[in-house]
């Protein structure tokens, strides 16, 4: 396992971008939207892990709600796993709560499943698995 990436939720993508891509130079690799999560999101590479930022596409998005009541900044840590399958197996068996039990697409046409800040210490936690990945 190693991070894949780390979620910031924003207002604006292009004004983080202000910070991010000018201030600190990052290259910015990708954006796309994520219709079913209601989300867009930009890729900005910092080293292997990349900075992902997510912008609201929709007032009842995830997002949307967690601007609302936490305002902009880490919305999420995302792992990458080699099967999110058993891994997802493996958290259950172990009494995790889970918000995904089953994984679905995400950005990059990833498969991703998310584990409830209350298993993780108060992080909201992100299963990654690629494509190329064992599955």
């Amino acid at each position: 396992m190693r991070i894949e990436h780390i979620g910031i939720a924003t207002e604006s993508i292009e004004k983080s971008l202000g910070f991010w891509r000018d201030a600190l130079g990052l290259e910015l690799v990708h954006t796309e939207e994520v219709a079913e999560q209601k989300v867009r999101v930009a890729m900005l590479p910092l080293g292997e892990p990349r900075i992902e930022l997510l912008e609201a596409t929709s007032d009842d998005s995830p997002i949307a709600k967690f601007l609302q009541k936490r305002g902009a900044g880490v919305h999420h840590i995302a792992v990458r796993v080699d099967d999110i399958h058993a891994t997802l197996e493996r958290l259950k068996a172990q009494g995790a709560r889970l918000i995904d039990e089953s994984p679905r697409r995400g950005a990059d046409d990833c498969l991703i499943a998310f584990v409830h800040p209350a298993t993780a210490g108060g992080v909201l936690l992100e299963l990654v698995q690629h494509e190329d990945d064992t599955e």
